[in-house]
């Protein structure tokens, strides 16, 4: 069944639109930078931006953070909120548990496929965007890449990291797609569970800038979605790191969870 959903997912050209549209915004920024040779002030603007003009290497980290706070969460919540619900639009799900196919199997499967979508995404951003550094932007120096501490990482040290953070950038959108998942089983509607599943990322932005949220903060589902900067600090400052891992799977556990409890005892007959 995990087969079936994951060639479903790499077959379907909403696939492939999506994170094509994912690439835009970074693609425009290489070639605004390139052509203009201005950058942010160091500390504005997404993380590693105002270091790409002199070493291009770094920019799959600074387009990973362009698209993080935004574009990737709404392509999960796109791609995770049609998981069930698009089946139920299509009239398709009653048809596939005809089959010898339990709903925990489906479920699992459909959960996969969505994190699957994440991880190319991600891998398809990483490397454009490594592309476009080393062709718009300026070389690594012979020294090795600089810290966000300001002491420098040899090429094995930045390979390591960059791994990492590629990973952690995949566990934050756990939590995403564990609510789009627990939306697309309450309804209907694919567009429905993916509005949904936004408000509920637009109201942890609001709130993890309220000052009167300040106890809700470390809960909040974007609290950690940056700390993978943390990863490129020499030591490594691990404490948001661990907390952000932590909180994705929280989320990935309560909403899954409800997701199933939801799913098997709906009546998909109606």
């Amino acid at each position: 069944m995990i087969r079936v959903e994951l060639v479903k997912l790499l077959r379907r050209p909403r696939t492939w639109v999506t994170i094509v549209a994912l690439n835009a915004l970074p693609t425009l920024v290489a070639v605004l930078l390139a052509v203009t040779d201005i950058g942010p002030r160091p500390g504005s603007g997404p993380p590693f931006l105002s270091a790409v003009l002199t070493d291009g290497t770094l920019f799959p980290l600074a387009a990973l953070g362009i698209v993080l706070p935004l574009f990737l969460p709404v392509a999960v919540a796109v791609v995770g909120g049609d998981s069930i619900a698009g089946e139920v639009q299509s009239d398709t799900l009653r048809y596939l548990l005809v089959r010898p196919v339990s709903r925990l199997r489906l479920l699992v499967a459909k959960l996969v496929s969505i994190v699957a979508f994440v991880v190319v995404a991600t891998l398809v951003v990483a490397v454009v965007a490594y592309v476009e550094g080393r062709l718009f932007l300026g070389n690594a120096p012979a020294t090795g890449v600089v810290s966000v501490s300001g002491t420098t990482l040899s090429s094995g040290e930045m390979l390591e990291r960059t791994v990492l953070a590629f990973g952690y950038v995949v566990l934050a959108m756990l939590g995403v797609a564990a609510i789009a998942l627990l939306l697309s089983t309450m309804t209907d509607s694919a567009v429905a569970a993916a509005l949904g599943t936004i408000g509920f990322l637009i109201a942890s932005t609001v709130l993890l800038g309220l000052d009167a949220a300040e106890s809700l903060r470390p809960y909040l589902l974007t609290r950690y979605w940056l700390a993978f900067v943390d990863l490129f600090r020499d030591p490594i400052r691990w404490t948001d790191v661990v907390h952000g891992v932590l909180a994705q799977l929280a989320y990935l556990v309560v909403f899954a969870g409800a997701a199933w409890a939801n799913f098997a005892t709906r009546d998909i007959n109606k």
